[in-house]
């Protein structure tokens, strides 16, 4: 994976200061991208996230999934020199 050109797909999420504080969201809604790994966590499935979060669509979460595992994939060599230049911050990552 090339971080230098690493995008994340249009219509996936976005980021706005003035919606949940610059959470990053499900482009189009409210709804926190973490909010998907916190439910993933308690056991719900994705379909229910679906049904419990109707305004996501099932590529966007799917999306958000891939390129989680994508970037978990990823030598720690290629994490830690993105940390080193400010490409991602430390603790909950954060791509810039």
């Amino acid at each position: 994976m090339d971080f230098q050109t690493w995008p994340i797909p249009t219509g996936i999420v976005s980021s706005d200061p003035d919606t949940l504080n610059g959470a990053l969201v499900f482009k189009g809604t409210r709804v926190p991208v973490q909010s998907l790994f916190w439910h993933l966590e308690k056991g719900v499935s994705v379909d229910e996230f679906l049904e419990d979060f109707p305004s996501v669509t099932r590529t966007q979460a799917e999306a958000v999934l891939q390129i989680a595992k994508e970037l978990f994939q990823t030598p720690n060599l290629v994490v830690l020199e993105m940390l080193e230049q400010g490409r991602i911050a430390p603790g909950p990552f954060v791509i810039q």
